[in-house]
């Protein structure tokens, strides 16, 4: 039996990451193109950092999450310089599985649709986690 304080998680909760386009996010960067524009990694990465603004004010202590499944679009190049909104919703949650919706769009008042998607994480214990990780003594 677990005694440690659950978490405060509801379908819902939400949360947005402001971005801008810099040389360290594009495709040259990340060994993914030869183009400056935002890399892919990059954009599943700002999506995985909103999923994680939606919920961590909402763990409870010694909790974190950690990604385990991601299926997204990645519809529009943004270039160097570009502002970014990456809003992601919890829409679903099975135990400690949670499921996320995201969707990145341009700072430039359009309704153009940089990438959208899916997101999966799973709500662990911190240390227990890391101690999984560790070589045995």
């Amino acid at each position: 039996m677990s005694t440690a304080p659950e978490a405060r998680l509801a379908v819902g909760l939400m949360a947005t990451v402001q971005a801008v386009v810099t040389e360290d996010d594009t495709a040259i960067a990340a060994g993914t193109g030869d183009v400056p524009v935002l890399a892919t990694p990059r954009l599943l990465a700002l999506a995985e950092a909103a999923c994680v603004a939606a919920i961590e004010p909402q763990l409870a202590a010694g909790q974190t999450s950690v990604g385990t499944a991601a299926q997204f679009e990645h519809r529009r190049a943004a270039p160097l310089g570009a502002e970014l909104f990456v809003e992601a919703e919890l829409t679903e949650i099975d135990g400690s599985r949670l499921v996320f919706m995201f969707i990145a769009r341009p700072g430039d008042g359009t309704d153009e649709v940089v990438g959208a998607g899916t997101l999966e994480r799973v709500v662990v214990d911190r240390e227990r986690f890391l101690r999984r990780l560790r070589p045995p003594s």
